[in-house]
C-alpha cells in the first residue's frame, strides 16, 4: 500500500473496473429479492451542485447497502429536458451570439436546445460517476427519449378520452419573460414592501365617489364592477349607483359577492376578472366578461387609452398613478406588505392572466394519493411533511399543463379547419369529420412535470407489459428535495395509482437545502456555491460523500464550507494509515484467517467483538430509518475511536513480539476481521478507499467468513452476533479507558513531558474494581506511558502526586522527579471550586418546585444520580488536597 493515500490515482480506476464488470446492472431474472430506486432526474440546463451531490450521496448508500443485504439492486439513471429552465439557457447563450429563437425558427431552435441536451447531459453523467454513484448506466432514460415520449401522449390521450383533460380560457399564473402559463406550483411566493393605493371611482351620476384599495393599480382599466359584501351596512343605499371608472371611460356597476372582505381597506374592491384569480371566480358567478389589458409580455394592450398602450405593466402603474393624483382621486397611499407571485425559473413576477389553456382535473387522481398518505402506506422522513402534503392533497386545484415554449412534449392535439378537434398517440393524416389532410397541431408543449410525473414506471417500459417492469416496479424509496413535494412526488403517486394500480414508491426522504455557513443558499449570483467537480480533486469523492452526510440530520439543512471535506479527508486518512499498519504486518504464514477460540481471547478482544455487534446493529438501524448522519456518527466513532485509537494499539505489544508465533497470528486475524467488518459497514458511504483497501486485505488474508467476495460492493454486509455481545466486558472496559484518560488528562494538564515515564497507583471502588485493573496494569502503562500501576485497596498513596476520581475509583499519578507540587495545588484548588459550582447549581435544580413537577421521573432521579456522583467526586478531591498538607 502506499504511504499516503491518494484518491486521484484510484476512484476512476475502480470506477471503470466496475462499470466493465457491469457490478451496476440488475438483472430481472435474478431470484434474488428487489430493491429498486429511480434517481430524481437531474435537469439538462447545467451541471450539477452540491445539492445534488448530496441527493445523489444518498441514494448511493441506499442502494449499494441493499446490494450487500442481498438484494438485486437497481438504481434507475436518467436527465430531465425541463422545459421553461433549458429553453431559457439557450436563449440566453442564443442572444450573447446575437441570435434569437424568432430569427432561428422552432425547429432549428430546437435543434440548438438539443445539442445542448447533448453537452450538458455528457457533464452531468461524468459527474454522478465521479461522485461513485452504481447507477444501472445500460438503463439511463431522458424524459423526452422515444419510449418516455410514447407514454405522455398515451397519458394525454387517456385522461383526455376519461373527461379529466381540458381546454378551457381561465385566470392562470402567466411569466411575461418567459411568456408562458405557469402551475400554480410554479409560482413562488415572496413577500414583497409595496404599496396599497386607496382610489376613489366616482359615482356615474356625480354625487360623490367609492374608495377602492388595489396593489395594482395599472389593472384598473380591466375592471367590469366594484364588489362589496352584501353584509356590509355601509353600502346599503347605494349599491343601485353606477359608477364611472376613471381614466377608461366605462361604466360599471356594483355588485354584492360574499367573497369580499369587509375588513380589508374600504370594503370595497374592483373586480378584474381578467387578472385577478378571485375577480376571475367573482366574474363567473355574477356573468361579467373579463376585458384584457395587457399582452403575453407584461406590456398594456386591448381595448384601453391610448397613451398607455405599449407601456410595461410597471411603468403604466406609475402612470396611472400620476394621472389619478392629478385629477384628485387618490384617497391615500399606503406601503403594504404582500406576497407576490415569482416564476419559479427566471424569478420574473408572475401576472394572473386570462387565457386560453389545457388543465387536468385533479380531485379524482388525488383521492388515492391522499389515503395512501393519511394511511401510511407512504412515509415521509422527516414524518413532519406527511402533514404539508396532506393539506395540499385535500385542497389540490386544476392543473395548468400547458406551456406556450418550443422545447418539450409537443402537445398530442390537431384542429381542423372544419371546427374538429383530434386527440391522437399518432400524427393523423386526415381529419376524421372532413377528410382534409391540412391538420395543424397545437403549438404548445407540456408541462415539464407532465413527462416527470410518470418517471417512475415509464423509464420501466410502461405501457409495455416487461420482465423488467414486473421485477422492479414499484420502487422503493424516492430521496428528493422538499421544494418539489408537491411539483413532483405527489404526482409522481397520482399517477401511479391512475396508470399502474399502484403506489410508485413507499418511502420519501426529503433532505434538506445546501447552505454556505452564513445561511445563505448556495446560489451562483451570490457566489457561495462550491462545485462538487472542484473538491473531489483535492479531496476525494469519499470525503465528500461522508462530510456531507455526517453534518446533515434528517430533513435539516446544511451548512457547508470547503473546511468540511477536511472531516472525510481526515477520517480517510486515518483509516488508510491504520489498514497499511496492520496489513503490512501480515506476513505469509502469520495470519491464519480465523478468529481464535474464545478462551484465547483476551480482555480487549472480547470489548471490541462487543462493541463490533453494537456497530453492526446501529448501522442498520440508522440507514433503515434514513438518518445517515447516525450512520456516519457511528462507523466514524467505531472505527477511529475504538478500533485505531484503543484496540490497535493495544494489540502493538502482540505484533511486535515473535516469540509466540500464535499470540502474533491471534492478534493479526482479530484486527483482520474488524477491519474487514469496518470496511464492509463504510462502503456504502465511501465506495473507493474500501473497495481499494479490501483489495490489500484480500491479497494477504482468506477469511471466509468475512472476506467473501473479490469485490466489497458485492460482499454480504455484516449481520450482528449475539454472542459475541458481551456488556461486563464493555463496562469493565469502559473503566479502563476513562482510568487511563484520567491519567493522560493528568498529565496534560501538568505539562508532563511525553517521553517521561512515571508511576501510578489506583485505590479501587471495590473489590471488582481491583480485579479488574490489576488485570489490566500493562495496559494501563502501555496507554499512559508507565513504567509501574500499582492497585490495591491498601496500596500507598504517593506523597506528592496529581489525582483524578473515576467512578469512585482514585487514581494517583506520582509526581517525584516530574513536577511541581505548588501547580498540583493549585490544579486542586480550581477542581474543588468547579465541583462546588456545580454541585450548588445540581442542587438547586432539584430544590426547585417548577423543574421537579415538571420533569419526568427518570430525569429527575438522573439529576439526584449526578449530584450525589459530584459530591462523591468533590469530597475525594478535598481529601486529595488535604493530603498534599493543604
Amino acid at each position: 500500500m502506499e504511504k499516503q493515500y491518494d484518491p486521484s490515482a484510484v476512484e476512476d480506476r475502480l470506477y471503470g473496473r466496475w462499470v466493465k464488470q457491469g457490478y451496476f446492472h440488475a438483472d430481472a431474472a435474478s431470484p434474488r429479492p428487489k430493491y429498486s430506486v429511480v434517481i430524481p432526474p437531474p435537469n439538462v440546463t447545467g451541471v450539477l451542485h452540491m445539492g445534488h451531490a448530496l441527493n445523489n450521496a444518498i441514494q448511493d448508500i441506499l442502494v449499494r447497502y441493499k446490494r450487500m443485504k442481498g438484494f438485486e439492486a437497481m438504481w434507475m439513471p436518467g436527465t430531465d429536458h425541463a422545459g421553461i429552465a433549458t429553453q431559457n439557457v439557450v436563449e440566453r447563450r442564443l442572444a450573447k451570439e446575437k441570435r434569437s429563437r424568432h430569427t432561428l425558427g422552432r425547429e432549428a431552435f430546437v435543434e440548438e436546445v438539443w445539442k445542448w441536451k447533448e453537452e450538458y447531459h455528457a457533464a452531468i453523467t461524468a459527474q454522478l460517476k465521479k461522485l461513485g454513484s452504481s447507477c444501472d448506466w445500460e438503463r439511463e432514460r431522458f424524459t423526452m427519449d422515444e419510449g418516455l415520449s410514447r407514454a405522455v401522449k398515451k397519458v394525454f390521450v387517456q385522461l383526455y378520452n376519461e373527461g379529466l383533460i381540458y381546454k378551457g380560457k381561465y385566470i392562470i399564473n402567466w411569466c411575461p419573460r418567459c411568456q408562458t402559463a405557469l402551475s400554480d406550483e410554479e409560482a413562488e411566493h415572496k413577500e414583497l414592501n409595496g404599496k396599497l393605493y386607496h382610489l376613489r371611482y366616482p359615482y356615474a351620476d356625480g354625487s360623490g365617489h367609492v374608495v377602492v384599495a388595489t396593489t395594482r393599480p395599472e389593472t384598473m382599466l380591466g375592471d367590469v364592477a366594484v364588489a362589496v359584501n352584501p353584509a356590509d351596512e355601509r353600502y346599503r343605499n347605494i349599491k343601485h349607483k353606477k359608477i364611472s371608472l376613471p381614466l377608461a371611460g366605462r361604466e360599471i356597476p356594483f355588485i354584492e359577492d360574499g367573497f369580499v372582505d369587509r375588513e380589508f381597506g374600504t370594503g370595497a374592491v374592483k373586480v378584474t376578472p381578467a387578472h385577478d384569480p378571485n375577480d376571475f371566480g367573482m366574474g363567473k358567478r355574477h356573468n361579467l366578461a373579463p376585458i384584457v389589458v395587457m399582452d403575453g409580455g407584461g406590456k398594456m394592450d386591448g381595448d384601453i387609452p391610448k397613451k398607455y398602450r405599449g407601456m410595461d405593466r410597471f411603468d403604466c402603474r406609475k402612470a396611472i398613478i400620476e394621472d389619478l393624483n392629478a385629477a384628485g382621486l387618490v384617497e391615500k397611499i399606503d406601503d403594504h406588505a404582500h406576497s407576490v407571485g415569482h416564476c419559479y425559473r427566471c424569478h420574473t413576477v408572475v401576472e394572473p392572466y386570462y387565457s386560453d389553456q389545457w388543465f387536468v382535473r385533479m380531485k379524482p387522481l388525488a383521492e388515492p394519493a391522499l389515503a395512501a398518505a393519511v394511511n401510511d402506506e407512504v412515509r415521509f422522513y422527516p414524518a413532519r411533511w406527511k402533514k404539508t402534503y396532506v393539506d395540499w392533497m385535500e385542497n389540490i386545484r386544476d392543473w395548468c399543463i400547458s406551456r406556450q415554449i418550443w422545447w418539450g412534449h409537443r402537445i398530442p392535439v390537431w384542429y381542423c379547419g372544419c371546427g374538429e378537434t383530434i386527440v391522437s398517440e399518432d400524427a393523423p393524416t386526415r381529419c376524421p369529420k372532413c377528410s382534409s389532410a391540412s391538420l395543424t397541431q397545437d403549438s404548445d408543449v407540456l408541462d415539464t412535470w407532465f413527462s416527470s410525473w410518470l418517471w417512475p414506471f415509464s423509464t420501466m417500459g410502461w405501457p409495455d407489459e416487461n420482465e423488467f417492469m414486473k421485477k422492479f416496479y414499484p420502487t422503493d424509496a424516492l430521496a428528493t428535495a422538499p421544494e418539489i413535494l408537491f411539483f413532483w412526488v405527489a404526482r409522481m403517486i397520482m399517477a401511479g395509482y391512475r396508470f399502474t394500480g399502484k403506489l410508485p414508491f413507499t418511502d420519501v426522504i426529503l433532505h434538506g437545502t445546501v447552505r454556505d455557513k452564513t445561511g445563505r443558499k448556495m446560489s451562483k449570483s451570490l457566489g457561495n456555491s462550491i462545485d462538487p467537480l472542484e473538491i473531489i480533486p483535492v479531496y476525494g469523492s469519499d470525503a465528500l460523500r461522508f462530510s456531507m452526510v455526517m453534518i446533515t440530520a434528517q430533513g435539516a439543512d446544511v451548512f457547508l464550507g470547503k473546511d468540511t471535506f477536511d472531516i472525510g479527508r481526515n477520517f480517510a486518512n486515518k483509516l488508510w494509515n491504520a489498514s497499511r499498519f496492520l496489513i503490512g504486518n501480515i506476513k505469509e504464514g502469520v495470519a491464519a484467517g480465523a478468529l481464535p477460540p474464545a478462551n484465547k481471547l483476551k480482555a480487549e478482544d472480547k470489548w471490541i467483538l462487543s462493541k463490533l455487534q453494537h456497530a453492526i446493529k446501529d448501522m442498520d438501524s440508522a440507514i433503515c430509518s434514513y438518518r445517515f448522519n447516525e450512520a456516519c456518527h457511528t462507523i466514524y466513532d467505531f472505527a477511529w475511536h475504538e478500533f485505531c485509537d484503543w484496540y490497535v494499539e493495544a494489540k502493538k505489544a502482540d505484533f511486535y513480539q515473535d516469540e509466540d508465533a500464535p499470540r502474533k497470528a491471534d492478534a493479526l486475524s482479530l484486527c483482520g476481521y474488524v477491519l474487514a467488518s469496518i470496511l464492509k459497514l463504510l462502503h456504502p458511504i465511501m465506495p473507493f478507499i474500501t473497495e481499494e483497501i479490501w483489495s490489500h486485505l484480500r491479497g494477504k488474508m482468506t477469511f471466509e467468513d468475512v472476506i467473501d467476495s473479490e469485490t466489497i460492493m458485492l460482499a454480504s454486509y455484516p449481520t450482528p452476533n449475539d454472542l459475541l455481545v458481551n456488556d461486563a466486558v464493555e463496562d469493565n472496559f469502559d473503566l479502563l479507558k476513562a482510568c487511563v484518560v484520567a491519567l493522560r488528562t493528568i498529565r496534560s494538564e501538568n505539562n508532563i513531558p511525553p517521553d517521561k515515564t512515571g508511576t501510578a497507583v489506583i485505590i479501587p471502588a471495590d473489590k471488582d474494581a481491583e480485579a479488574w485493573l490489576n488485570s489490566q496494569t500493562p495496559t494501563i502503562n502501555l496507554f499512559a506511558k508507565l513504567s509501574e500501576t500499582v492497585v490495591g485497596e491498601s496500596a500507598q498513596k504517593p506523597a506528592f502526586a496529581g489525582s483524578a476520581v473515576v467512578r469512585g475509583n482514585q487514581i494517583f499519578l506520582s509526581f517525584e522527579g516530574l513536577i511541581d507540587k505548588k501547580v498540583e495545588i493549585d490544579r486542586l484548588t480550581k477542581e474543588i471550586a468547579r465541583l462546588k459550582a456545580m454541585a450548588a447549581g445540581t442542587k438547586a435544580k432539584l430544590e426547585s418546585e417548577n423543574f421537579v413537577s415538571r420533569a419526568p421521573a427518570d430525569v429527575v432521579e438522573k439529576e439526584k444520580e449526578k449530584y450525589r456522583g459530584i459530591v462523591v467526586n468533590l469530597e475525594k478531591t478535598e481529601k486529595a488536597l488535604g493530603d498534599l498538607g493543604i
